[in-house]
């Protein structure tokens, strides 16, 4: 199968978990009536984005993976069959915890987690606060609809995650996220933040020759002080944009991918071809300067 109907669930979200999950759960359904064949949520999406602070009570939001939700949706992708690819926060044991994705199968197998790696430490998101560092590496998922990398927010930023999830066989790249703006922000800024975000995601379609889904979340959050900017879209090979969502609704939001058109792009602009992976062994270190 080289043409798949994949959708995003581009929403807003309250304080109420069950509240949050049942509207997902309808989105996905909605999804599903349109034809989809993988749905993938925005990043946590059963609560509010909780990183804004570091609150010990937040850890209470965190459950086990696989466990209640999962079970849930992996019930739900049966009933559909969809492929579901869900972002939760995840309590691994007492005292360690991960920002980490579900994936499940169209007849309900939950197939395995991706942690999320790169974990940021900024103003209004203190997620290191959170997050253990994901341990189980980079991976990809064989599903019926096709050979699915997923990887979380922080991790667009880096070109490496990108390259070895597709390394390793993705046909499309799936990023869960939830970013925004300070209320109390200038236009300009705004604008140059999500060109930023949008433009690394659309290189590492680009230089990888695969397809990329980015799903973000919408609305105020933090008392008013967090406007989630929205804006997920999906890129084809080439880094032109198959479907942009707006910056303040809630979508669910469906896209034609042809993963055939991988080798395509790989065969006329052979990035993957031509890499000179024998000059490669410094990207290891954390900088090059004269002590290394």
């Amino acid at each position: 199968m080289n043409i798949v109907k994949v959708a995003g669930i581009q929403m807003s979200c309250s304080a109420n978990k069950e509240a949050n999950l049942s509207k997902t759960i309808e989105r996905i359904k909605e999804a599903a009536a349109k034809g989809a064949k993988i749905v993938c949520t925005q990043e946590l999406f059963t609560s509010l984005y909780f990183c804004d602070e570091e609150n010990y009570d937040n850890f209470k939001l965190a459950e086990s993976i696989p466990g209640k939700t999962t079970e849930q949706l992996c019930s739900l992708a049966a009933e559909l069959n969809v492929v579901i690819i869900a972002s939760l926060f995840e309590k691994r044991a007492q005292g360690i915890y991960h920002n980490t994705t579900a994936i499940i199968d169209a007849d309900g197998t939950y197939l395995g987690k991706y942690r999320k790696m790169h974990i940021p430490d900024d103003p209004a998101y203190y997620e290191k606060f959170y997050f253990t560092p994901g341990d189980l590496g980079y991976k990809v998922w064989n599903t019926k609809y096709g050979k699915l990398g997923v990887l979380i927010c922080w991790d667009q930023w880096y070109p490496e995650a990108a390259r070895i999830t597709s390394l390793m066989g993705a046909e499309i790249l799936f990023y869960p996220t939830a970013i925004g703006w300070a209320t109390d922000q200038d236009e300009e800024t705004n604008n140059e933040q999500y060109n930023a975000w949008q433009t690394i995601q659309r290189s590492h379609a680009v230089a990888n020759g695969v397809h990329v889904v980015s799903i973000n979340r919408v609305g105020l959050e933090q008392d008013g002080r967090m406007k989630f900017w929205g804006g997920s879209f999906v890129s084809n090979p080439f880094g032109n944009l198959i479907y942009k969502a707006s910056h303040d609704n809630e979508e669910v939001f469906l896209a034609d991918i042809d993963t055939a058109k991988t080798d395509k792009y790989r065969t006329h602009w052979p990035f993957m071809r031509d890499r000179r992976i024998d000059s490669y062994q410094q990207i290891t270190k954390r900088f090059i300067d004269e002590e290394n």
